[in-house]
C-alpha cells in the first residue's frame, strides 16, 4: 500500500512541477509581450510626433505662416494617424509662433 502511495506523491509532484513551469514560461511570455507593446506605442508616438511638426514647418515654408488647425494639416498635408490611440491637442497661439501641440495616449 506504501508504494502505491509514493507512486502518487510522484505522479503528483511531477504534475505540480509541470504547472509551475508552465505559469512561469507564461509569465515570461506575458512580460515580454507587454513591454514589446509598451515600446511600439511608443515608437507610434514618435513618429505622429514627427509627422506632425515636419507638416507644421513645411506648411509654414511653403505658405509664410502656421497651419490655422489640425484639420488643414490632414487635409492639405495628407497628415494620417489613429485616433483611437492618440488625441492630438493642437493649439494656435498666433499666425507667426509655432502652435503648441500635446500628444496623449488613449487608454492603458
Amino acid at each position: 500500500m506504501a508504494r502505491f502511495q509514493r507512486e502518487k506523491n510522484r505522479k503528483f509532484g511531477a504534475l505540480l512541477l509541470s504547472a509551475v513551469l508552465f505559469l512561469g514560461v507564461f509569465a515570461l511570455f506575458s512580460g515580454g509581450v507587454s513591454v514589446f507593446s509598451r515600446q511600439t506605442r511608443t515608437r507610434q508616438r514618435r513618429a505622429l510626433e514627427d509627422a506632425l511638426y515636419r507638416s507644421i514647418l513645411t506648411c509654414y515654408a511653403l505658405e509664410g505662416h502656421y497651419p490655422q488647425s489640425l484639420d488643414y494639416i490632414r487635409e492639405n498635408y495628407h497628415l494620417t494617424y489613429n485616433e483611437e490611440l492618440f488625441f492630438v491637442d493642437y493649439r494656435v497661439l498666433g499666425e507667426n509662433i509655432l502652435p503648441d501641440v500635446t500628444i496623449l495616449e488613449r487608454g492603458g
